[in-house]
């Protein structure tokens, strides 16, 4: 089975992942201590897909934990599944990055990442057929952003070929934990957009408004928070570890949601949430998850899927649940959220009629990419639900999160406000000029494409072959000549 080697870079890094081990050793049956306990052969099959096994019989996770200051590790040491780990993969230095991107990337983490590498390797090393890597960080920090995208740029290079998959926890409009957020987020967005095949972005204000409305909880914890990421975190790598109808892999998803190869961040999302106490008065129904997945409100992105448009999207089923129903949907779904709705559903009962994602109906999906809907059906449902379904989708409106930092990265650094801390450590102005530029390309792309229809492709198709006419023309005219 082809193997993924999991990083996890900085505080929050370490603990989305930590939470992440938790959510799938349930799955697979794996103790705290890593020895098998669960039930059913299918836990088992795939299981190399994320771990190891030693030779006393204890399943070790494929993971390397970083961090420039020892109090994380310590942490996870003393969590319940702190003994899964191998002593080896923790790497940590000990002064710490200080919420400044240039000691992650240029100097401390610079000190560190040899070691780390060496890890990585050795782990590389162990897969039968290594499919891919996948990194936990935040991009508001010092370590996960500035060491993070390092180590993306270590990979690269070495791994040339491989699928590099990050999930990113990204700055929110009204939770900021860093006053250098707006820097250390756009130094590492214009590191992502070169090293990465895919980014999930995740952020706080989403998840809590998750906390707050769908599970209703008063007071959620950080732990709640990550729970909801490794869910997602999860349910994206669910056909990789258990057998399903159809399979989907990392190269498969990066090839089929990526149109433009700068365009590769996306919105998570995860159905069925609901409040504990209202779970047994909703349906799990197929059409219930498809209702849930496509809800605004469900995005573990603060950004308004309504405000863009979706180039492609990718739903991953798990449970027992026909193919026929969920074909049936996902026409149902393009059909009614498409510029060309038909005004009747020839799939659907007249009791079914879907509503539109929201309220006026309108082109939600670009047109120009026809079956932008990408699915994947896995038969195994996760613990204590009937059927679940992870959604990605990779939409223009994706855009305002990096509107949001530029605008206030650009307020400080046209004061040159907190600079000296980042040229302190080696760094040039030039740097965060070229990286402020790239995101704004990036956003101009994004717009670029949420406006582009298919009339505007049809007169560039057209063009092209009348460019095409002229060369033969040309081709021609020389023969006569010789």
């Amino acid at each position: 089975m082809r193997g993924i080697v999991h990083v996890q870079a900085g505080q929050c890094g370490n603990q989305i992942g930590s939470k992440f081990w938790e959510v799938i050793s349930d799955e697979h049956g794996v103790d705290p201590q890593g020895y098998y306990k669960g039930e059913n052969p299918l836990q088992q099959e795939r299981i190399d897909v994320y771990y190891n096994e030693a030779s006393s019989g204890k399943y070790v996770p494929r993971a390397v934990l970083v961090d420039l200051e020892p109090g994380t590790m310590d942490a996870v040491r003393a969590s319940p599944y702190g003994q899964l780990f191998r002593p080896d993969n923790f790497v940590f230095g000990q002064s710490g990055a200080g919420n400044n991107w240039a000691k992650g990337h240029y100097t401390e983490g610079a000190e560190l990442v040899d070691a780390v590498l060496d890890v990585i390797r050795k782990e590389a090393e162990n897969c039968d057929c290594l499919q891919g890597f996948q990194l936990t960080h935040s991009l508001g920090g010092g370590t996960g952003s500035g060491m993070g995208t390092l180590l993306l740029s270590k990979i690269r290079e070495e791994f040339p070929d491989r699928i590099m998959n990050t999930f990113s926890v990204v700055p929110s409009p009204k939770v900021s934990e860093v006053v250098l957020e707006p820097y250390n987020a756009t130094l590492s967005v214009h590191q992502l957009v070169e090293n990465t095949d895919m980014s999930f972005c995740i952020d706080n204000e989403a998840l809590y408004n998750i906390c707050f409305r769908t599970l209703r909880l008063s007071s959620p914890s950080y732990g709640d928070l990550n729970h909801l990421i490794s869910m997602t975190m999860s349910g994206v790598t669910t056909c990789l570890r258990f057998p399903g109808q159809l399979n989907a892999d990392l190269r498969k998803l990066a090839v089929n949601m990526v149109p433009f190869p700068r365009l590769h961040f996306f919105m998570p999302g995860f159905a069925p949430l609901t409040a504990r106490n209202s779970f047994n008065y909703r349906p799990q129904t197929v059409q219930e998850l498809m209702n849930q997945m496509f809800n605004p409100g469900n995005m573990m992105t603060a950004a308004d899927p309504r405000r863009g448009r979706y180039l492609t999207v990718a739903t991953m089923f798990r449970g027992h649940m026909s193919m026929r129903e969920v074909d049936d949907q996902i026409l149902a779904v393009q059909n009614k959220n498409s510029r060309y709705a038909p005004t009747v559903y020839t799939s659907l009962s007249q009791s079914q009629r879907w509503r539109p994602l929201v309220g006026a109906a309108g082109p939600y999906f670009v047109e120009w990419i026809p079956h932008n809907l990408k699915v994947a059906v896995c038969d195994v449902p996760p613990r204590g639900l009937k059927m679940s379904a992870t959604f990605i989708g990779n939409s223009t409106a994706i855009q305002e999160i990096f509107k949001r930092i530029s605008e206030q990265f650009t307020a400080m650094f046209r004061r040159r406000a907190f600079l000296h801390w980042y040229t302190g450590e080696g760094m040039d102005e030039m740097e965060f000029t070229e990286a402020a530029s790239n995101m704004s390309d990036l956003i101009s792309e994004y717009q670029q494409y949420q406006e582009a229809s298919v009339d505007d492709e049809e007169v560039e198709f057209e063009e092209e072959e009348e460019e095409i006419d002229n060369s033969q023309y040309l081709r021609d005219a020389k023969t006569e000549l010789n």
